[in-house]
């Protein structure tokens, strides 16, 4: 007879997956246990998403000081106090817990929480174990234990810092050397060079941010290396890291010979793996590939009992998609059901300067299978860019040619990251594009962007009532030039 603590699901990890998975579980009905190692609230509070923010917001404080005289004001350049402001991360990192409440929350809600315990791991299929000995047993568990930094194999790979080291930096570097160009280095990039730092970014890559449409990553390297950024793509590979006085030199391959680069600070952006270790997942039946756990795309394991959310599997790494994945397989877990994760409508992006953002398909992507309408628009058609003095970027807009649906949107530029929310609600409801170049949006935004290229996609569409001899000029109507616009 099983005297173990028994609940009807337990979840392994306290982020933003784990969190989410507790309590649908607890609205299900389930008896739920949720066990995490460490700190509630996972990477994204604690060392990721929310204190790189405030750093984010410090770096576009200063960058803003360059707009001041423009504006009428004059007022010396600011100096920034690194130690200072690393304490304010970890004072907005306390005040983001104690505004979710997480532990408390949840209790409220039924669930029990064991945060704190160190690394739960399988004794069999249906038990786990905390370091300090105690034991429970679930019918159903929701493997929601996080992801961590990617450390490459090489010689004084130890000497290199991660996202999560940066926290315990004494002063800001003189120079940094950022290995990766995907989004997390790229947010970096920006942070340091406008505190001052000489930043060099490297990829193996031909080009970075390679999941992103590629207008979006040529306007973000000519942005780059306007501010002083020295990118370095197309690198063979990593070769070592040596002591070199004050300094670190990085040794990296470059073809088929060998090139240094000399800088205070490495910082390693190379990928992001599950936490397994510790897990013992072999002991529960859960196959992995070595990095993550191997789910299906309802999310289930090849322990039939046991499911997969967030950074552990591997799928799709970001906050908004943990909390999608937890909330579909716990129902999957507790109801049977087969509902699978879709990522076809994932707004994203970087808190880089400038901003850039996307949600659905990029052009390269929707032009394989069918015929697209693309609208591209300067921000330099906007009012509002121009009253701001941010004219840097654009939006491209993707509709199929055919449906007149929206299938992907872009944007580099002032507010970015706001303006795709409102194509991805569209692209949920499954607007025409003819309903988006209608919707009356406030002037002057960075928002009436959208309206922008949209109207210029109803016009090259030909649902836009316009003489011959206007289509000859091949203007678009303006920012607030609507033209009445028939649909079918």
């Amino acid at each position: 007879m099983n005297h173990l603590p028994t609940f009807d699901l337990i979840v392994i990890g306290g982020g933003p997956a784990g969190v989410t998975a507790a309590l649908r579980g607890r609205e299900l009905g389930a008896s739920v246990a949720l066990i995490e190692r460490g700190s509630m609230g996972g990477t994204c509070t604690n060392d990721g998403c929310v204190p790189t923010r405030v750093l984010a917001r410090a770096a576009r404080l200063m960058s803003n000081a360059g707009q001041y005289s423009a504006y009428g004001m004059t007022v010396p350049r600011p100096e920034l106090d690194f130690p200072q402001l690393l304490a304010r991360t970890q004072a907005i990192v306390y005040d983001i817990h104690e505004k979710k409440q997480l532990i408390a929350h949840l209790e409220s809600s039924g669930a029990q929480v064991f945060a704190g315990v160190g690394e739960a791991q399988f004794v069999d299929p249906h038990t786990v174990e905390i370091p300090d000995g105690r034991r429970f047993h679930g019918e159903k568990f929701i493997l929601a234990a996080g992801g961590r930094a990617r450390r490459l194999d090489f010689s004084g790979a130890e000497l290199a810092l991660t996202h999560s080291d940066i926290w315990r930096l004494q002063s800001l570097p003189r120079s940094v050397a950022i290995v990766g160009g995907a989004a997390t280095g790229c947010q970096l990039a920006t942070i340091f060079n406008a505190f001052g730092a000489q930043v060099t970014m490297l990829d193996i890559a031909p080009r970075i941010l390679t999941v992103e449409d590629s207008l979006v990553a040529q306007t973000m390297t000519a942005a780059f290396q306007r501010r002083g950024v020295d990118l370095r793509t197309g690198i063979s590979g990593i070769e070592r890291i040596e002591r070199a006085g004050r300094d670190l030199a990085l040794v990296f391959k470059q073809g088929d010979e060998l090139a240094t680069l000399e800088a205070e600070a490495v910082v390693m952006s190379t990928g992001w793996l599950g936490n397994l270790s510790g897990l013992n997942l072999a002991a529960a039946g859960v196959e992995t590939d070595g990095r993550y756990v191997v789910s299906d795309q309802t999310g289930q394991t090849s322990a039939a009992h046991i499911y997969a959310a967030g950074d552990i599997d591997g799928r799709m790494m970001l906050v908004q998609s943990a909390s999608h994945e937890a909330r579909i397989v716990v129902e999957n877990a507790l109801l049977g059901g087969t509902d699978r994760h879709e990522y076809a409508i994932v707004p994203h992006g970087g808190f880089t300067h400038p901003e850039y953002a996307s949600v659905g398909l990029t052009e390269e992507q929707a032009r394989r299978d069918r015929d697209v309408v693309v609208a591209v628009v300067p921000y330099a058609d906007m009012d509002r860019a121009v009253i701001d003095g941010r004219t840097e970027g654009f939006c491209k807009l993707v509709v199929d040619g055919e449906t007149h649906r929206m299938l992907g949107a872009h944007v580099v530029g002032e507010q970015a990251l706001e303006i795709v929310h409102v194509v991805a609600a569209g692209m949920a409801a499954g607007m025409w594009v003819e309903q988006l170049a209608e919707l009356q949006i406030a002037y002057p935004t960075f928002t009436a962007i959208l309206g922008l290229a949209a109207r210029r996609i109803v016009a090259e569409l030909g649902v836009m009532p316009l003489t011959p001899e206007w289509r000859t000029l091949g203007r678009a109507p303006g920012e607030w030039e609507q033209s009445q616009i028939q649909t079918e």
